[in-house]
């Protein structure tokens, strides 16, 4: 996120939505295809699209294709002394693990989980990627 496009407001917005703070939850430290968000979430696919692209719009997710699918995952605003993104990484931080102790957000994470290690059972992720780890707090728009 390039230091004169930063949005505080746009930021805090993407923060208040349930949606979109399940979206983060279920990315948390790994690149996630939407199809499991859109599994996960039982939420048609362009409804889970739409709150990806504002999260996009906002710096806090980025994505990547791979062929016909499509991956998520989240962008940490670098950490530079005396600005507006130092305290929306912290913000972010906090955000990401108040998440990791809150009951429903821990059961969309159980889904993922299963939906991961059973993937044939759901019809929609037949040859999806399973999710993989990454470095939450790269702030590149690429991964190598």
């Amino acid at each position: 996120m390039a230091k004169s496009s930063f949005n505080a407001e746009r930021f805090f917005q993407a923060l208040g939505d349930t949606t979109r703070l399940r979206l983060l939850n279920l990315m948390g430290e790994q690149e996630i295809c939407v199809c499991y968000l859109v599994e996960i979430l039982e939420q048609p696919q362009p409804k889970i699209s739409r709150h990806l692209a504002y999260l996009r719009r906002a710096g806090i997710v980025a994505a990547r294709r791979e062929g016909k699918w499509m991956h998520y995952r989240i962008v940490m605003p670098p950490d530079n002394m005396g600005t507006a993104q130092t305290g929306a990484a912290q913000v972010l931080r906090q955000t990401l693990a108040w998440l990791k102790e809150d009951r429903k957000m821990q059961a969309d994470r159980v889904r993922l989980s299963k939906a991961c290690c059973s993937p044939k059972k759901f019809a929609a992720l037949e040859g999806a990627p399973i999710p993989m780890p990454v470095d939450t707090d790269c702030a590149c728009e690429a991964r190598p």
